[in-house]
């Protein structure tokens, strides 16, 4: 077991700790995909094996279905259970209107069909996530790779529609050649430093031939839990209007860490 963790992943961590206290026994719940959203899937794991809760997970991505193997929890398709009681995912960016940037890991499409199959999603984070104004983190559009380059044209033109300037359409990379996602599309990210306008923005963009989904997610979260590197945690809730603070204990146990040794 890693002898001590950073601030940051104190704080990814009891932020997933708490929204696995969400959860309940005969749930079918979406598991999310990024590094906060795997300490999800271990803290689950673990209640999984204490306590005996009984859940079925349908993961966003083959990295958090192959976790979700190791941690012992049990996983099913989208198509076999058609809907979701609760999905827990993490976020890039999130503003004070509960409206995500998503897509850092390469999953948005997948995680943004499973968290809309859902009644609730909850979002996790450490606090930097959280910001005044969305766009400091570039906005990921999944695209079909045939005629990838005409697609990015055809962003960039429809930006620039809106009036946004300085701004770069980047491929994104895995080494020396395009990043594949899980369905064997290309990621464009949109560095843009600010988003004005999100709504407006992402029904432009999945109008475009070739664009599959971006990566801004409006009126899909209703909680999110913000983690800090001290242990304590803030949960809101957009629907009760409510805010709460409480500390989580920081008692990871060896079985949390099986996957890191």
């Amino acid at each position: 077991m890693p002898a001590e963790l950073s601030p940051i992943d104190k704080a990814k961590f009891v932020a997933a700790k708490r929204a696995t206290e969400f959860v309940e026994t005969g749930m079918k719940l979406g598991l999310g995909t990024g590094s906060t959203a795997a300490w999800m899937v271990r803290c689950l794991g673990e209640r999984i094996r204490e306590e005996g809760l009984k859940v079925v997970g349908v993961p966003t991505s083959t990295r958090t279905a192959e976790l979700a193997r190791q941690m012992g929890v049990p996983i099913t398709t989208l198509d076999e259970a058609k809907w979701l009681d609760l999905t827990i995912d993490g976020a890039d960016e999130f503003d004070h209107n509960f409206v995500l940037i998503k897509g850092g890991g390469a999953a948005l499409l997948q995680e943004k069909i499973v968290a809309t199959a859902s009644d609730r999603m909850i979002v996790i984070a450490d606090a930097a996530k959280e910001v005044a104004q969305l766009g400091v983190f570039p906005l990921p559009v999944e695209v079909i790779s045939f005629g990838w380059q005409t697609t990015k044209t055809l962003i960039e033109e429809a930006l620039v529609s809106l009036d946004l300037l300085n701004f770069e359409c980047l491929l994104r990379m895995n080494g020396a050649k395009p990043l594949m996602t899980d369905e064997s599309n290309y990621i464009i990210d949109l560095h843009l430093k600010r988003v004005d306008n999100p709504r407006q923005l992402a029904l432009v963009l999945n109008q475009i031939p070739g664009v599959v989904e971006n990566g801004l997610f409006i009126d899909i979260c209703d909680i999110v839990v913000i983690g800090h590197g001290d242990g304590r945690v803030t949960v809101r809730d957009i629907n009760l209007g409510s805010e709460t603070d409480d500390f989580v204990e920081f008692k990871p146990s060896k079985n949390i860490f099986a996957d890191m040794e």
